[in-house]
């Protein structure tokens, strides 16, 4: 595989200092809940896409049931905001990572555990936060961010059991 010597030679432009950064973040949740009346998400986006894919593979169950029905019932579930917002997102980082030279494709912790065991581990903690995500009614930037922004009880329990579920996880499966 030939990598042009354009790519690697660009310059890697450092990371915002994290006040700045933080600060970006807060003006762009305060623009969102201007603009669009919701705060920021994403789980809501993938779970707009598997009801979309149930209209298409089985009509008639996916309005049956009681989770998906409610958001087939206006027409389209890609229509919603939230999955324009996620797009937006996907876009924004990749435009992002070229603008600060730091785009690669890489799968780290090959060397220490293997590709098919890294691979599996991250598709089930995947899972398993897409899951966990749905439970609590929010993913970590819905519940975390917009709920901590209108000061709501379970954005804090769940960021105090986020941070901690994270340390003790990391500890049972170091190294993969």
């Amino acid at each position: 595989m030939l990598i042009s010597t354009e790519f690697t030679a660009r310059k890697v432009r450092p990371f915002w200092p994290p006040l700045a950064a933080g600060l970006a973040l807060g003006l762009v949740l305060l623009l969102t809940f201007v603009l669009t009346g919701h705060g920021l998400g994403a789980t809501g986006a993938s779970t707009r896409m598997t009801a979309w894919l149930g209209l298409v593979v089985a009509p008639a169950a996916t309005q049956a049931n009681s989770y998906l029905g409610p958001l087939v019932e206006g027409g389209n579930p890609l229509a919603s905001w939230i999955s324009w917002q996620v797009l937006g997102v996907a876009i924004g980082a990749l435009v992002a990572a070229f603008l600060g030279g730091r785009f690669r494709v890489q799968l780290d912790g090959v060397r220490s555990v293997g590709a098919p065991r890294r691979l599996l581990a991250a598709l089930g903690g995947g899972l398993l936060a897409g899951f966990g995500a749905r439970v609590a009614a929010g993913c970590t930037s819905g519940l975390g961010l917009s709920g901590g922004a209108t000061l709501g009880v379970a954005a804090f329990v769940f960021l105090g059991l986020f941070f901690a579920t994270g340390l003790i996880v990391s500890r049972l499966v170091k190294g993969i």
